[in-house]
């Protein structure tokens, strides 16, 4: 038993040590020595913009002036704003732009059904898909439609840059944010990423298909069916969004659905976990390894009180140290020289809660594990 215990802690130990440092590592390698370039070359397409939103007052008008100046040929472009059940304002800001919009209201019934009928009112070439509350730059349409000259891309997604947080712990999640960027700016280098960005990617019309309602990840989803055709999803990071520094709470909230959607995401494609997912070990090191992240930290919590000494000392210490950095960094004051260690381990162990509870969308309706992302006030932005 005790023998077995020692293993199960090597087992734990050795996953987490993999997932955080090793596949990064493994990635950068492949990255270097298997790169495959995107040709890029701007050749105009029609493109249709799909904008859903629900009560989204706060955001609409800019977002919506932000879309008419794109600097993109205007004849080509057409923009579709849904309406999910809003109660606020919504309707009222998007029917002041008639005639250079189209507009449709559906009854609340999620994002999923919201982009499902703005693609049966879509004309254009491409998609381009994007969120009411991110500022775009002028000339990310046109990036991303270059990266479409290369007859192997499918799906093109932008970059999302955090603005600097003005507290250390908006600073630690955007610190996380950034690792998660080179990331897939790597697998993007190999072949793909295993989904777009949510409020900035494009892809071919003729590649979407219809989202199951309850779908909690359609930045997934559409990706995966361009994937599973054999075309490319990449990351083209000189297509930029911008959006405000979250706080902790709201990004716990952010990643139970986000991972919870990963969940969704392996049960409507099953293939993820087989032999015709040509980025396997991407998906099972970045996407699946995330999901059981959190149970390997359990086990090597556990377990290390049944090593042999002096590791289980040391075992013991060095996890006691950490998640006490993260308790007490609810106390430790924003300008004390800590704030920054503390405030980076108290982001890991609340985003690896979120993990855990993501698995209540086993068990729980989608539309329940849903929240708006709650966001410092564009007034308040450094």
């Amino acid at each position: 038993m005790h023998g077995a215990l020692t293993v199960a802690f090597l087992i734990g130990a050795g996953f987490v040590a993999y997932t955080l440092a090793g596949y990064p590592i493994l990635l950068a390698a492949a990255a270097r020595f298997r790169s495959q370039p995107v040709e890029k070359r701007f050749e105009p397409k029609t493109v249709t913009v799909l904008l859903p939103v629900r009560n989204g007052e706060r955001w609409l008008r800019a977002k919506l002036e932000a879309l008419l100046a794109l600097r993109y040929p205007s004849e080509l472009i057409e923009i579709v704003v849904i309406s999910d059940g809003s109660t606020d304002g919504t309707d009222d800001i998007a029917c002041q732009y008639a005639g250079r919009i189209e507009f449709l209201r559906i009854p609340g019934g999620g994002k999923a059904m919201a982009l499902n009928a703005g693609l049966e009112r879509a004309r254009g070439e491409i998609l381009f898909f994007t969120d009411v509350r991110q500022p775009l730059d002028p000339d990310c349409l046109k990036h991303l439609v270059a990266c479409f000259a290369d007859p192997s891309v499918g799906v093109v997604s932008g970059e999302l840059v955090i603005r600097e947080g003005l507290t250390h712990e908006e600073a630690s999640v955007g610190l996380y944010w950034k690792y998660e960027k080179w990331l897939r700016k790597l697998e993007s280098r190999v072949d793909s990423v295993m989904g777009a960005t949510g409020c900035i990617y494009a892809m071919r019309r003729k590649l979407a298909a219809p989202l199951p309602p309850g779908t909690l990840v359609d930045d997934m989803y559409l990706p995966l069916t361009a994937f599973f055709n054999g075309y490319r999803v990449i990351l083209e990071d000189s297509a930029m969004a911008f959006d405000y520094p979250t706080a902790l709470d709201a990004e716990f909230r952010r990643k139970v659905r986000t991972q919870a959607g990963v969940y969704q995401i392996i049960g409507l494609f099953p293939q993820l976990l087989t032999p015709r997912n040509r980025m396997w070990l991407a998906f099972d090191s970045h996407k699946l390894a995330r999901l059981f992240l959190p149970f390997a930290l359990l086990v090597t919590a556990v377990t290390s009180f049944y090593l042999d000494d002096p590791w289980r000392g040391i075992a013991i210490a060095a996890q006691a140290a950490f998640y006490a950095a993260a308790l007490l960094d609810l106390w430790v004051p924003d300008g004390a020289a800590i704030k920054r260690l503390s405030a980076t381990a108290r982001s890991f162990v609340v985003l690896m809660a979120a993990a855990l509870c993501a698995a209540l969308v086993l068990v729980r309706p989608p539309g329940e594990i849903w929240k708006e992302t709650e966001v410092r006030p564009a007034d308040r932005l450094p």
